[in-house]
């Protein structure tokens, strides 16, 4: 591997190569577009575009593509040369300013929830020049945000975009109510944290469930799974290690900063993290992350399996979305800080965020709704699908004492709990990490734990800003009517954390007990994915996205379509791979199998020596009964299907999906993993546990 300070970002036309290739004027534009938003003019895009044009031939570029990310949760591209014909079969190479600031995909072909019909195909791809281009497989990719032609948003980026500036405009009353006068705009930061399973390439292409489905839709589980914890953070197989090398370096071409590479609890299971940046860049480079994560494998003979569940009975994959505030000066706005002034100031942020979570549980809850999470989410592996904040027992202390306007002494740790005029002086880690709350305070950032492993972190993100955004306008909309500033913020906080301190839960999320108690305090407990989708169209929830201009109403309610048509189609698809697995492989087996026995028993009878055969009878009974079950239950999976897909409504066909197809699957695959137990190891048809997580 090369010098790592020339490798990182050696592929990005990042801030160092505009400054040293784009004329200084022109360079001042566009640093004034992307930190002010100022509007940018087609004669800074024309030269921008040419010079972002040479600096990718250099770089081996023979395309460009505008890089978008659509409803689908992946990413879209279509790839365009810089050819330009000139005559006598001679070309050019050329990027204009007009092909750098927009596009024109079809945007009928990707998820719009009803916003466009088929023949209303126009839709527009813009710049977005706060993210870098980079250039990756010979093509210059350029990030963009992407809508149709009436202008309603049709990706994750143009929501994100908005939020962010929705939040730093109502951040920034705060500070300016607090004194700070240089500040100019605030930036919600992000590091999100990526958990993924290694499998040998071979047997991911064995079994048709994973290639269709992501997981495994059967599989009984192996002698030994996770319980010796002999797995996290152990030394890195060899294999596992030359692919972390490669993985690492082609994200650092890329600026992503992977820092933090390890084994994660369960067998053939990792993480990477990266360092805190921009939500809007974090989300851009987790998409790379994902990507790189299955091309990569994919070179080393492996498959990178990014599914929330993959394997029953194993631990599932998050993606841990630590957010924070932070100004354009450095400051984060989380943490706790040093000064009385600065305490102050964090704790009204800080009680922005619990009233903001508490108030718009349901709509966070939503952000990490999925399919594969819903194998993940309360099964002691992941947090409950109850929302609620761990604080730490010092901060809820000082709130406790701050809201009743109790002014205390150094207590025997050396930390001051007073009151609103005196405010204490706030370590960074008062309290240790709380690994089984969905929204825990972990020094200067709260840390959201349900996002899913193969999710977008765009939704969360937009969400927590948005949500943020509202009650920090609340709050400014207080103080700045205050004739007493310290008098206002110890009446606020006080409100605040009456109010809203139900969300806040500091002990064990994953006991019975705290199901309860969160039923006691009227925190919503939303176990599945269709219920979380159907209370994003709640009033309150169409509300504050229309009331910022974050999504209107209308791209709202296309968005719960949207979710709720991509649930319909991944239990669909699961139910008739299983089905076909089922069928054409696991009971051809299971027959070959019981045949076999019947063929043993009758050759035993034949000797005429009066053998025991009463185990072989037995484990033919056993299988004949298991055969008769996957055959009718494979009948009645299908039939649930039928049912379901006969339905109009979506809402309604969703759950006739969950209620009845997804139990179904249940049943399917119970026999079918009993099965397995039984049968020759050697005739069965899928690749076991054992062998996909520990042959690696």
């Amino acid at each position: 591997m090369s010098d790592l300070t020339k490798i990182f970002g050696s592929d990005v036309f990042n801030d160092a190569v505009m400054s040293e290739r784009l004329p200084k004027s022109i360079y001042k534009a566009l640093r004034n577009v992307i930190d002010n938003g100022a509007r940018l003019t087609p004669d800074v895009a024309e030269v921008v575009a040419n010079e972002m044009k040479d600096w990718a031939v250099e770089k081996g570029a023979t395309h460009y593509t505008h890089w978008f990310q659509p409803l689908t949760g992946y990413t879209a591209e279509k790839h365009d040369s810089f050819i330009a014909p000139i005559g006598d079969g001679k070309i050019i190479l050329r990027f204009s300013g007009k092909e750098l600031l927009q596009g024109e995909p079809d945007a009928s072909s990707f998820p719009n929830g009803g916003l466009r019909t088929t023949f209303e195909a126009r839709g527009y791809t813009a710049w977005d020049c706060t993210s870098p281009a980079f250039v990756k497989g010979g093509t210059l990719y350029i990030p963009t945000a992407f809508c149709s032609y009436t202008g309603e948003a049709l990706d994750k980026k143009t929501p994100l975009l908005r939020s962010m500036d929705v939040l730093s405009d109502q951040a920034m009353r705060i500070l300016k109510i607090f004194g700070n006068t240089t500040t100019k705009k605030v930036i919600t930061t992000v590091g999100a944290e990526q958990e993924y399973f290694l499998i040998d390439k071979k047997m991911f292409d064995a079994r048709k469930d994973l290639m269709y489905t992501g997981r495994t839709l059967f599989g009984a589980p192996p002698a030994k799974g996770q319980e010796m914890d002999d797995q996290y953070y152990t030394s890195l197989k060899e294999r596992v290690s030359d692919f972390m090398h490669d993985f690492d370096d082609n994200l650092w071409r890329l600026g992503v900063t992977s820092t933090t590479k390890h084994n994660e609890v369960a067998p053939a299971q990792h993480e990477m993290a990266p360092v805190f940046i921009s939500a809007n860049i974090a989300t851009d480079h987790n998409q790379l992350v994902m990507e790189t994560l299955k091309k990569v494998a994919q070179r080393h003979g492996m498959a990178a399996l990014l599914h929330e569940k993959p394997f029953a009975g194993v631990n599932g994959s998050g993606k841990h979305n630590n957010w924070s505030m932070s100004t354009d000066d450095g400051a984060n706005l989380l943490d706790p800080g040093d000064t009385p002034h600065e305490n102050a100031q964090f704790l009204i942020f800080l009680s922005a965020v619990i009233w903001a979570v508490d108030e718009y549980a349901e709509m966070l809850r939503s952000s990490a709704a999925n399919p594969g999470n819903d194998h993940r989410l309360g099964a002691k592996e992941a947090p409950p699908a109850i929302i609620s904040i761990y604080l730490g027992d010092l901060l809820y202390d000082i709130l406790e004492k701050v809201a009743a306007g109790d002014k205390i002494a150094e207590n025997e740790n050396g930390f001051i709990k007073i009151g609103a005029s005196t405010l204490p002086d706030l370590p960074m880690d008062a309290t240790d990490r709380n690994r089984t709350s969905p929204f825990a305070f972990t020094g200067n950032k709260f840390e959201f734990r349900m996002v899913g492993s193969s999710a977008s972190i765009a939704g969360p993100n937009f969400i927590l800003n948005t949500i943020v955004a509202e009650t920090l306008s609340r709050i400014a909309d207080r103080l700045e009517a205050a004739d007493d500033l310290d008098s206002a913020v110890q009446s606020l906080i006080d409100d605040v954390w009456t109010e809203h301190k139900r969300v806040v839960y500091n002990g064990d999320n994953y006991t019975g007990e705290w199901i309860k108690e969160a039923e006691r305090r009227g925190l919503p407990n939303i176990p599945n994915t269709v219920a979380a989708i159907n209370s994003m169209v709640a009033e309150k929830n169409l509300d504050v996205f229309a009331k910022y201009g974050v999504l209107s109403r209308e791209e709202m309610i296309s968005r719960r379509e949207i979710k709720l048509e991509h649930y319909i189609h991944t239990l669909n698809i699961e139910a008739i791979t299983m089905y076909k697995i089922a069928s054409r492989h696991i009971l051809p087996a299971a027959m070959k199998f019981a045949a076999r026995v019947a063929e043993s028993i009758n050759a035993i009878n034949g000797t005429g020596l009066g053998c025991d055969i009463s185990a072989q009878s037995e484990v033919l009974t056993e299988m004949c009964e298991l055969i008769a079950k996957i055959k009718s239950n494979s009948k009645k999976l299908m039939a649930a299907v039928e049912e379901a897909s006969k339905i109009d409504d979506v809402i309604e066909k969703a759950e006739a999906y969950r209620d009845q197809v997804f139990a179904t699957m249940g049943e399917l695959r119970a026999a079918a993993d009993r099965m397995e137990l039984i049968c020759d190891g050697e005739m069965w048809p899928l690749p076991s546990y054992g062998d996909m997580l520990f042959r690696v």
